[in-house]
């Protein structure tokens, strides 16, 4: 299974572009910081991962502005130069509550 959910706060945002299909893609930069517990020990765990929106998850994330948080939800994939990790946002959700990063 390839699933990951993320609370995290927009860091950077690109305009809308379109891809060879004609689908609405939108990169974005998400950031995170949490604090979980790993072997027994608290460990601060902080993070920043790029993301894509394909289609109408991407309309969607249009409307977030740099420093908006919410819940995003997805799969991982290789990047589009084959190297690093890509978050590739299927939903995402701002009435969660949230906590400040």
């Amino acid at each position: 299974m390839n699933r990951v959910v993320l609370q995290a706060q927009v860091a950077q945002r690109g305009a809308t572009r379109y891809t060879p299909a004609g689908l609405p893609a939108l990169d974005l930069s998400l950031r995170h910081e949490s604090q979980v517990t790993e072997a027994g020990h608290p460990r601060k765990v902080s993070l920043e991962i790029r993301a894509v929106g394909i289609g109408v998850v991407a309309e969607q994330l249009a409307t977030l502005a740099v420093g908006d948080t919410a819940t995003f939800a997805g799969f991982l994939g290789a990047a589009r130069n084959g190297k690093g990790v890509l978050l590739h946002l299927t939903e995402f959700d701002m009435t969660a509550p949230t906590r400040p990063l």
